[in-house]
């Protein structure tokens, strides 16, 4: 049996560690859960755990991903962003926790927080209390109201999970197309889509 708790180890790792936003991991997990009728709280224990280092790889390697792919002023543009949210103390905590206690994918913090260079010890911890404790009401209400591993599937790629999706895209998309400082310093929305390497700016102001 112990190689199906690998499985929801395995699963939540790799759904949290690549830099796009997948379905939230608490799906692969209440899909295991219900498949093998395993213990939900070793479930839940096992898979925030993955999750969790899957994450912290994340931010690891994602400088190194942006630094290859972006300009160097879209680097230094999220680095300012990550300088701002450090500025908040805990109103940024705060906002992380209110996030991670959402079913929405935590992809665009991440991506985010690496490209800005934030040390993953200012993340991790609001992250892990904000991600267990949505994790063990889902996985354990996963538990009473699938009958089946098909009913999970269905469930866990719902229109809810489409929504989720979206959002993260359109967050991701924020992070990279918006140029904070001019937002923050100059109280002026700009969108540039010319943030890779090789590419000559184009910039779109709005207002």
């Amino acid at each position: 049996m112990w190689w199906q708790y690998l499985l929801v180890f395995a699963g939540s790792f790799l759904f949290d560690v690549v830099p796009i936003p997948f379905p939230p991991a608490f799906t692969i997990m209440i899909f295991l859960q219900v498949t093998y009728g395993l213990n939900t709280w070793l479930v839940i224990i096992i898979g925030v755990t993955g999750s969790i280092i899957g994450r912290y790889i994340l931010t690891l390697y994602i400088p190194l991903l942006a630094g290859r792919i972006f300009k160097k002023a879209k680097n230094e543009d999220v680095q300012f962003l990550g300088e701002k949210m450090k500025e908040k103390g805990w109103k940024s905590q705060v906002a992380i926790l209110a996030y991670t206690l959402l079913p929405l994918p935590t992809t665009p913090l991440f991506l985010a927080s690496g490209m800005a260079k934030i040390n993953a010890r200012y993340i991790i911890p609001t992250f892990f209390v904000g991600k267990f404790t949505s994790d063990a009401l889902t996985v354990h209400l996963g538990k009473y109201v699938s009958e089946n591993a098909k009913g999970i599937m269905a469930g866990g790629f719902s229109w809810k999970s489409i929504i989720s999706l979206i959002l993260g895209l359109l967050f991701i998309s924020s992070i990279l197309f918006v140029e904070w400082r001019s937002l923050i310093q100059k109280n002026k929305f700009v969108l540039n889509f010319r943030i890779w390497n090789r590419a000559k700016k184009k910039t779109t102001h709005v207002g």
